[in-house]
């Protein structure tokens, strides 16, 4: 539990010391969550700790933690980039390093907290999605993803030879009806149903949020935040597109549909990102084990297909399609062959 704490609250102090300081403290934020976290994952290498932890406790507390930081360093960096307290260089790279923690860390904090059983915590995980205007993602990552993953029913399901900016258009755009669609019909069945749809408390804090901005820092406030939300969203989909890109459940010999299994993820094994990422990257026993706290999550079973490298190096390399193709695709012929063997059992 000490890995997952000191690093994510290294890099929250970091960017709170960029936010009120300037000079080459963003610089040195952005430096820890890139060059460093690179460094350090081919330093420390892939096996140092692949094993599950139990500090649930203290994975709670980390997880409000950042949540909490979360919304406070997001009204700073809004106040002090488009407020004028930052300018030129050091506000692009305090812009940078703040887009990157809401889309590496608060992002997988987020999904951690909406998969939480306590509604409070649930609620926080909404919260933070909602502050990157991204509610939805909330409905459609439970009712939607979860359900579906790893077929065509789930937009947010990569497919073999799909580009990342053909998918992330789709991906946006389909989870956001097929959350809807889900939300929906579960109102339908229920005996009592909330008072509020859930898409009207996105919507409505999405509203809220953009208000914040606008009394933060003017127009210029409302244009950061929108920036700020866009790099976020853009790594959650980039996350989403790396970690199921080509892998499909497949029809057995009855007719239906396999189970999700391990081999419907890729895994990244770096002790290092791992931590920075709350063992988002142990993916197939996430899906394996939805409710299972991030602390717990495991990596030791040889039907986990791993990816060539960290999470947030194959995140780079999908921004180029013909270069991630070139490298993935023979991966995903070759799991796809088993897959299929499995399936037809």
């Amino acid at each position: 539990m000490a890995r997952f704490t000191f690093i994510t609250l290294t890099l929250v102090a970091l960017l709170a010391i960029g936010l009120w300081q300037g000079g080459l403290w963003p610089w040195v934020a952005l430096s820890f969550v890139t060059v460093f976290t690179y460094m350090m994952d081919r330093l420390i290498g892939p096996g140092a700790s692949l094993a599950p932890g139990q500090e649930f406790p203290a994975g709670d507390a980390l997880a409000v933690t950042l949540a909490v930081a979360h919304l406070v360093l997001l009204a700073a960096g809004v106040w002090a980039i488009a407020g004028g307290h930052l300018t030129g260089a050091t506000a692009v790279a305090a812009f940078i390093g703040l887009g990157l923690f809401f889309g590496q860390v608060s992002n997988a904090n987020a999904h951690e907290l909406v998969h939480r059983s306590n509604r409070w915590l649930r609620r926080l995980g909404v919260t933070v999605y909602v502050s990157l205007l991204f509610g939805h993602h909330a409905s459609a990552h439970i009712r939607v993803h979860h359900v579906n993953v790893a077929t065509t029913a789930d937009p947010n399901s990569a497919r073999a030879g799909e580009g990342f900016y053909r998918f992330a258009a789709r991906a946006w755009a389909g989870s956001f009806r097929a959350g809807l669609r889900a939300e929906t019909a579960l109102r339908a069945r229920a005996a009592s149903p909330a008072l509020l749809h859930p898409y009207a408390v996105y919507l409505g804090g999405a509203g809220v949020v953009l208000i914040v901005a606008f009394l933060l820092a003017g127009f210029a406030g409302v244009l950061v935040l929108c920036g700020l939300a866009a790099h976020a969203q853009m790594q959650l989909l980039l996350s989403d597109y790396v970690q199921h890109y080509g892998l499909r459940r497949h029809r057995r010999a009855d007719g239906r549909t396999e189970p999700v299994g391990p081999q419907h993820s890729w895994n990244a094994p770096q002790w290092f990102s791992s931590a920075l990422v709350l063992n988002a990257t142990r993916h197939s026993d996430h899906h394996q084990r939805p409710a299972t706290p991030y602390p717990a999550l495991d990596l030791r079973s040889a039907s986990m297909p791993i990816l060539p490298r960290s999470l947030p190096v194959m995140a780079m390399l999908a921004l180029w399609p013909p270069l991630w193709r070139r490298v993935m695709d023979p991966q995903v012929a070759e799991w796809d062959a088993k897959n299929r063997q499995s399936a037809a059992v």
